[in-house]
């Protein structure tokens, strides 16, 4: 199996160069996923940076542009992968190392859109209630692992990471809009109508497309542009 690499140390390097890696192919087994590939890469040159974590495809720490697409690499198939596998940092984002970037300012979007309940103070003796039709609207908005994949695939957060919230930030800002329980809604609403937090985005779907979970960040920034339009 044949890889090239994107490394980038900014200690040592002026800019970021491709290496080829090459792996026996008696290693590969059809369920053999990406992570694995690296992981005997990494036994091959220990200097080379990727994150990864649960390996479960669940704690999103180790997205990676494959292929010209953002991944999962502890979810991805080696084996659905055209040869040789080009790997790449996930775009749009500060590399620290190899395929390691620093999402801090994804992280800031996302603080910024207040991904909390604010709800009516807590009655001990009562929970916050809902109909089943009031929860099931929350349904693909409460899902998000936080991988960054959808932002850094959109070209909007590419060029506006400190202006534009992107997708991750607007599906987290959407599933509190659209809480029953939630009572900042007006204020909410107010906060994100702006035209680079939200209406920047051109609704091109690479964040959908990217998603490894499934979720349509696309069509949750639809609906909230939609009820902007409405309230305001």
């Amino acid at each position: 199996m044949k890889l090239i690499i994107n490394r980038y140390n900014p200690e040592n390097d002026q800019a970021p160069y491709e290496q080829f890696f090459e792996v026996d192919d008696a290693l590969i087994q059809p369920d053999t996923m990406l992570l694995e590939v690296l992981q005997m890469v990494r036994e091959q040159d220990p200097s080379l940076g990727f994150r990864s974590s649960c390996q479960e495809g669940v704690c999103g720490s180790d997205g990676m542009n494959v292929n010209g697409k953002n991944h999962l690499s502890c979810i991805t198939p080696v084996t659905s992968l055209k040869q040789p596998i080009v790997i790449k940092p996930l775009p749009g984002l500060p590399i620290i190392k190899d395929l390691i970037i620093d999402m801090k300012l994804f992280y800031q979007q996302y603080q910024d859109v207040k991904p909390f309940l604010q709800a009516t103070p807590l009655n001990p003796s009562q929970e916050h209630l809902q109909t089943p039709k009031e929860r099931a609207k929350l349904d693909g908005s409460y899902e998000c692992i936080l991988c960054g994949c959808c932002s850094t695939s959109c070209p909007s957060f590419w060029w506006n990471p400190d202006q534009f919230s992107g997708p991750a930030a607007l599906l987290a800002a959407s599933r509190f809009v659209i809480d029953s329980r939630d009572i900042k809604h007006i204020e909410r609403l107010k906060e994100l109508d702006s035209p680079t937090k939200t209406f920047r985005c051109r609704h091109i779907q690479n964040c959908t497309d990217a998603c490894p979970k499934g979720l349509n960040p696309s069509r949750a920034i639809q609906e909230l542009k939609s009820i902007m339009v409405k309230e305001s």
